[in-house]
């Protein structure tokens, strides 16, 4: 049988009490260590997010070049804005097929977000949705009038096949300098494809119409 002197026990409770003190000292700064991670991971995080909300607001001040009035955003093309790997990847569609406007909207939204500080910038092109006269914002159809253009009115759904004609819309429009609704149309097709011109039999000033699509 062996005997334990009370020396020895309080030696061995103190080395003990160390261990567990070491212990918990090795578990909190474990702890400290992963909350500080998490705290890094949550920081990143919303730097991100508001780094992709700048490239955004950014993006969002580029003007249509066919109609200057219009912000791409108040347009409705401008579709997403996010960043990935470092860049910027922008993406925007199209008011028609095969429209002329869509290389200069690329060219100025690489332009205006590199200037703000964005070196790597890529613009996508998306074909779906596709873009409706519907996605001109309220704040667009204001810059529209104001500028003496007359805004699209609600554009027609087709479930299926849209039947081609030659025969121009009809319209119910109204002036955008007078508001008279007496107005005739003089061309269906304007300084671009996607306009109409019309003159107002009120006010006798000629007047463009952003066609609905």
């Amino acid at each position: 049988m062996t005997v334990v002197s009370p020396a020895s026990a309080r030696d061995v409770a103190r080395a003990r009490e160390v261990d567990a003190a070491r212990g918990d000292e090795v578990d909190a700064a474990r702890s400290d260590e992963v909350d500080a991670a998490r705290s890094d991971e949550v920081d990143a995080a919303r730097s991100d997010e508001l780094d992709a909300a700048r490239a955004r607001a950014v993006a969002a001040t580029v003007t249509d070049p066919e109609l200057p009035m219009l912000t791409l955003a108040d347009l409705g093309v401008l579709r997403d804005v996010e960043l990935a790997d470092g860049a910027v990847i922008v993406t925007i569609t199209p008011t028609y097929l095969g429209c002329p406007a869509m290389a200069t909207m690329r060219d100025d939204l690489v332009h205006r977000l590199r200037d703000n500080g964005y070196d790597d910038v890529r613009v996508r092109v998306s074909l779906t949705p596709a873009w409706s006269s519907d996605d001109i914002t309220a704040r667009g159809r204001q810059a529209l009038a104001e500028h003496g253009i007359s805004a699209p009115g609600r554009a027609t759904r087709a479930a299926g096949p849209v039947e081609l004609t030659l025969i121009p819309a009809r319209r119910a429009i109204a002036c955008p300098r007078c508001g008279a609704g007496d107005v005739e149309l003089t061309s269906e097709f304007g300084p671009t494809a996607c306009k109409a011109m019309y003159r107002c039999a009120a006010c006798l000033e000629p007047f463009e119409h952003v066609k609905e699509i």
